[in-house]
């Protein structure tokens, strides 16, 4: 029914216990297909795993429509966890981007009818090229399954829309059947957290796994640093000029044998302390913690973390001073 005035739908009036019953019922509709899927599933799957694993080339997912959708989604988890992959538009790939496809590829073409008019006008085209297809479809004696090397069974029983015509139900089953492929490949490629961090270098895990000390500690004169014989007022001004809250100490061959902080400070002017006197080796805290240049931005966050500190020195492979890092240095490059 229609507005005479707009000509949009009309507004029926739904109550809140309405807009309850359908999204439990909507909710119910997917689980149940889901848990179907999941009967169903068969040596046809580990047979697809396996093709997948061979390939040399890409994966290369279609799907008209929501299910072209869908394949945009499996396209891009298959890529961010090992598997090469890249999603084409059936429509598209017979106007030119099928050229994009080489017989070094897989196929996995998604449609939940089986019978889409735009991936059915290039299937033969594939199996002329020798593309080893996986169908995942509903539609088990469909064109697609008909043509397919591997097919997989995403059927449901209905759609969570009313009238059983939105794609909802079939496009939670399309989605949770790639993920399943994308789990079990990742688990046979002894892919970890190291390898999803280097597709995903701009997120936090990325930030966390790739980033290292050397990456974004302070080096040369920003680093404070003096011997053990010099007085304090000398070092008081080289903390204040480098702006570390800290100074190390070294020895002649730059090796660090203490540290002097802001709060080492504030501690010997309330106890009275003759600060004219003093000298480096008299004040700093003996053998500090330091890290390894090689070491990651996060531990460096651990060990401030963990004891209660803002800044950490850094030495490199012969434990020579080579730089200094602190909180404010981690939180610029959002490690922390």
């Amino acid at each position: 029914m229609t507005s005479k005035k707009t000509g949009a739908p009309k507004a029926f009036a739904i109550n809140d216990a309405r807009i309850l019953q359908l999204a439990h019922e909507t909710l119910d509709i997917e689980a149940q297909a889901l848990l179907q899927i999941k009967d169903r599933l068969t040596p046809a799957f580990v047979k697809a795993v396996h093709l997948l694993l061979k390939t040399t080339g890409h994966v290369v997912v279609m799907g008209m429509g929501k299910s072209g959708h869908i394949g945009r989604k499996i396209a891009a988890t298959l890529a961010s966890t090992g598997t090469p992959a890249m999603f084409v538009h059936p429509a598209e790939a017979s106007h030119g981007d099928l050229g994009m496809v080489r017989d070094t590829d897989v196929v996995l073409a998604i449609s939940n009818s089986g019978e889409s008019d735009e991936l059915a006008a290039i299937l033969p085209v594939l199996k002329r090229q020798g593309v080893p297809l996986i169908a995942m479809t509903g539609g088990m004696q469909s064109t697609l399954a008909n043509h397919a090397y591997i097919v997989l069974d995403s059927g449901v029983d209905k759609e969570a829309c009313p009238l059983n015509l939105a794609p909802t139900a079939s496009t939670t089953a399309q989605i949770a059947l790639g993920d399943a492929l994308a789990v079990a490949l990742l688990d046979a490629r002894g892919f970890k957290p190291e390898d999803f961090a280097r597709s995903h270098p701009g997120g936090m895990l990325g930030r966390r796994l790739l980033t290292f000390v050397s990456d974004l500690m302070r080096t040369g004169d920003a680093v404070p640093r003096v011997s053990p014989d010099t007085l304090l007022s000398e070092l008081m001004r080289e903390m204040s000029a480098k702006g570390l809250g800290a100074s190390a100490v070294v020895d002649t061959n730059k090796k660090v044998v203490g540290v002097f902080t802001d709060g080492d400070l504030r501690r010997l002017v309330e106890k009275g302390a003759d600060l004219r006197t003093l000298t480096a080796a008299q004040v700093m805290h003996p053998n500090p913690r330091t890290l390894k240049h090689t070491a990651l931005a996060v531990e460096a966050a651990e060990l401030m973390e963990e004891h209660r500190i803002t800044s950490v020195l850094v030495v490199d492979e012969h434990d020579a001073l080579c730089g200094a890092i602190n909180s404010n240095d981690l939180m610029r490059a959002k490690v922390i």
